[in-house]
């Protein structure tokens, strides 16, 4: 990149002292907000804890903005208001934005708008959902421009008076886009952009896994490029479809991709009926379980229901209700203290209070791996609302065993629903391929709304295959534990400073030390090695912007994902050298049900 390019980038040891000296100059000095330092310098409460964004051109600094996490527990305004005055500031996804400083003649450039935009993308790929801000009265205008809103709390400091201001993330980056998006387009190739997320978010808004695609190819012109990359980014099974689906597959595919399939999927829906021991009428397919999401939520749930999803959660929930319907969405948090696992009795308290339309558990959880027991979920049901519905997600129980599935429970109670996906069990991902139990009223409106054919017949003929060979995938399911298991052992032994933490499903998570590189640059620095893994980040701010999901593959493919994240460790670790260093675990749960 050349030296005409605005650069962008995480603050330096060698830029605090710029930035001090900068911040005196300007908040000291100009405005009076502080006292003068005969240092030259203004340091503040929150260094070392908090990050600083930097806008630089060669070797000079021209600008920075200070950003203050949730997991901190305590920000610049707690200065001055306490936590009843401002409850915002106890939730878990506030991040702080503030002391937004341009160096005097580079104020009239773009520098300002593009450190305010790259704080936006910091703080929603660390999972911030809010942030917080103090801006001068006399900017209120400007600050109302970007989408931030006042709260209705004014603050004093020295001869500046603010005005405390919030606002969502998902809606000021979608007014950023909206208002914005071309400049910024145009920006892009000025900007030498050094942070650790990606310039702009996707275009529908959901962090969806799946981009090891892209080394593939999504023009399908390089397909053997699947054979060199792993993809331990998607949940997608290391294992073949069982020999019947191969050989349904192989018959006749001319015929399979010319044929019309059966209109309903009758045989489809007969067999999962059979398999499961459930009545037929309590059933609806899909192409795969985003489309019954889709098609479930935006039938049930207007921009006025209450919905409530545990917090880390699969991200298209949070994607389908916030973004696309407009719900009103809380979080129940996991804490990894607790092992991430659901506290039935503060679950059961947040929900009896009735305010809910819709309460999403995904059991297993993907991303935290962690499974609630069925029991634990009946008595919560039957002590819940009953205005309120619950939508279980069990794409990955088939790891822990049928006996905990609620299937049975969602047959034959109007509140219940579960939705349980064929294609990561079923090594079925390209098949698209999903089921919904429901009482009979509930599954015949969904079927009633499922255009004829939604279902290909290359899927319906691997899933009716797949479904009749339960010893087949049995086996795959307990090898999976096993390569899991030796996986979790392998990374654990990378570095003392690294947790490994593993699931009841065919994946681990694997998080690195406060103070050292990002989960992004880890995810970076594998994909050098054609190694694809998951940044959880951007799911939630409990992740702290350093926890990473590896999916489980084959011997040789685990092998190659220790290989490049010891790789990356390498090259990262001198970023953390100075940063305490717990002692490594492989962090294990309770094995399957047999």
């Amino acid at each position: 990149m050349g030296p005409d390019l605005l650069q962008l980038r995480t603050a330096t040891a060698e830029d605090l002292q710029w930035i001090h000296e900068l911040r005196h100059r300007v908040y000291a000095q100009e405005l009076g907000q502080h006292a003068p330092d005969p240092s030259g310098r203004l340091r503040d409460g929150l260094d070392g804890d908090n990050v600083y964004l930097v806008a630089a051109r060669g070797t000079a600094r021209i600008g920075f903005v200070s950003l203050t996490p949730p997991w901190l527990g305590r920000y610049a305004l707690d200065k001055y208001l306490t936590r009843d005055e401002l409850p915002l500031l106890s939730d878990d996804d506030v991040f702080e934005v503030r002391v937004l400083t341009v160096e005097p003649h580079w104020r009239a450039t773009a520098a300002a708008s593009l450190l305010m935009y790259a704080a936006l993308r910091w703080v929603a790929a660390r999972g911030g959902r809010r942030v917080v801000a103090m801006g001068r009265t006399e900017l209120l205008d400007l600050y109302r421009a970007v989408g931030l809103r006042p709260v209705g709390r004014t603050v004093h400091s020295g001869a500046v008076t603010f005005e405390v201001l919030t606002g969502d993330v998902s809606e000021l980056t979608r007014r950023a886009m909206e208002r914005h998006g071309s400049t910024l387009e145009r920006l892009r190739s000025a900007v030498d952009w050094r942070l650790d997320m990606a310039f702009a978010p996707r275009p529908d808004g959901c962090e969806h896994g799946g981009a090891s695609f892209t080394a593939i190819g999504t023009d399908f012109r390089t397909l053997r490029r699947r054979h060199e990359v792993v993809t331990a980014d998607v949940l997608d099974a290391w294992f073949p479809p069982a020999p019947g689906v191969r050989a349904a597959l192989a018959e006749d595919p001319a015929w399979a991709a010319r044929t019309s399939p059966p209109a309903g999927a009758e045989g489809l829906l007969s067999e999962i009926a059979a398999a499961r021991a459930l009545p037929a009428d309590t059933l609806a397919v899909g192409a795969g379980s985003s489309d019954l999401i889709f098609r479930a939520f935006g039938r049930w749930l207007t921009p006025q229901s209450r919905v409530l999803l545990t917090d880390p959660c699969y991200g298209e929930y949070a994607h389908v209700t916030e973004r696309v319907i407009g719900c009103r969405v809380d979080r129940f948090p996991l804490r990894r203290e607790d092992g991430w696992r659901i506290d039935p009795d503060r679950l059961s308290a947040v929900v009896g209070s009735g305010r809910y339309d819709l309460v999403v558990v995904v059991n297993p959880n993907n991303p935290t791996g962690r499974h609630a027991p069925a029991e634990e979920l009946r008595s919560l049901i039957a002590t819940a609302p009953e205005r309120t519905r619950w939508w279980i997600d069990e794409a990955y129980l088939g790891y822990v065993g049928p006996a905990e599935s609620l299937a049975a429970l969602a047959a034959t109670d109007p509140r219940v629903v579960v939705c349980t996906s064929l294609s990561k069990m079923y090594a079925l991902s390209g098949m698209r391929a999903a089921y919904l139990v429901a009482e009979p009223a509930t599954a015949a409106e969904l079927r009633r709304r499922t255009p004829p054919w939604q279902i290909s017949l290359p899927a319906q003929l691997a899933a009716v295959a797949a479904l009749r060979d339960p010893a087949y995938y049995g086996d795959r399911w307990l090898r999976t534990h096993a390569l899991r298991r030796r996986l979790a052992t392998d990374l654990a032994g990378l570095d003392e400073a690294v947790e490994v933490e593993e699931s009841v499903a065919n994946f681990l998570t694997l998080t690195l030390p406060p103070g050292g590189p990002s989960a992004a640059q880890l995810v970076r620095e594998c994909r050098r090695h054609d190694v694809y893994l998951r940044d959880l980040s951007p799911l939630s701010p409990r992740y702290q912007g350093r926890t990473v999901r590896v999916a489980v593959r084959d011997t040789a493919e685990n092998a190659r994902i220790v290989a490049a994240c010891r790789a990356a460790l390498d090259i990262l670790r001198p970023v953390s050298e100075s940063s305490p260093a717990p002692s490594a675990v492989a962090v294990p749960v309770a094995g399957p049900a047999r």
